[in-house]
């Protein structure tokens, strides 16, 4: 078999594994509300088989140096659904995504364009989720209506998921590690979910669910932050797992105390 049909062959299946992480957890999403779903999105569904497939091409202090990058660029994420959930009150879904995509990579490049070390790229990161986080809590609490699911969602999803490991994997050999962690965190889930949900359920519903992402997304800096610090000193695939446990016991806990929060609202009621 020749090298260029084994090249394509393997980049395939990475789309289409990838593509089935995230079009599960979006129907998770779906059928847990706001809150629920938001935690299930904010976990490394697309850029953590990103940083795996990557990892098969590359050695650890690659992949290290890539989560700075990745560090700077998720920072975006963070002004990314800031602006999505303001434009989203009033306005239509191609001003609002549209608005929130240029937004990311307008601050992604300024973020990359840093000559960042470890302790300062964490500094920024966690300010400008503290900043958007204080912005944007007012809007977390909408009620998120019944959806029904239409038949192009699965394949949106799927296209747009399975686009970005074409990117990522494609040209993580030409572009250094820095582009690398750059393309491997763009929000591609929230993105598909800004486009499937608004249309359907209002601006104000799906800025909820955004909303409800901006905790979440600070356990996945905490992901990020494990790349870093573990892939060298552990070894590639020992500090991707450690990585990917970090994220999810910080939802774990995150779904805890929301519950708790729950439970005390219904009590004071």
């Amino acid at each position: 078999m020749s090298p260029d049909l084994i090249f394509w062959l393997s980049l395939v299946l990475k789309m289409a594994v990838t593509a089935g992480f995230v079009i599960a957890a979006a129907m998770v999403a779906e059928r847990a509300g706001a809150a629920i779903g938001a935690i299930v999105a904010t976990l490394p569904i697309a850029a953590g088989p990103a940083y795996v497939f990557v990892g098969l091409d590359h050695d650890s202090a690659f992949i290290s140096a890539s989560a700075i990058g990745s560090i700077a660029a998720h920072g975006a994420t963070a002004v990314f659904s800031l602006v999505f959930i303001m434009l989203a009150q009033r306005s239509a879904m191609v001003v609002s995504v549209t608005g929130a995509v240029a937004a990311w990579f307008v601050v992604a490049f300024l973020l990359r364009s840093v000559p960042w070390t470890f302790l300062t790229v964490v500094a920024a990161n966690l300010a400008l989720f503290g900043i958007c986080i204080a912005l944007t809590n007012r809007y977390r609490h909408v009620q998120m209506p019944a959806i029904v699911r239409k038949w192009y969602d699965i394949p949106v999803r799927a296209f747009m998921v399975a686009c970005l490991v074409a990117a990522v994997v494609g040209l993580s050999g030409h572009v250094g590690p820095t582009m690398t962690g750059l393309l491997a965190v763009y929000p591609i889930v929230m993105t598909s979910l800004m486009l499937i949900f608004q249309p359907r359920v209002g601006g104000p519903a799906t800025a909820a669910l955004i909303a409800n992402t901006m905790w979440g997304l600070v356990g996945f800096s905490a992901c990020l932050f494990t790349v870093h610090l573990a892939v060298v000193p552990l070894g590639t695939w020992v500090g991707l797992v450690l990585s990917l446990i970090v994220s999810v016991v910080w939802n774990i806990v995150l779904y805890g105390w929301r519950r708790r929060a729950v439970q005390r609202r219904i009590i004071r009621s």
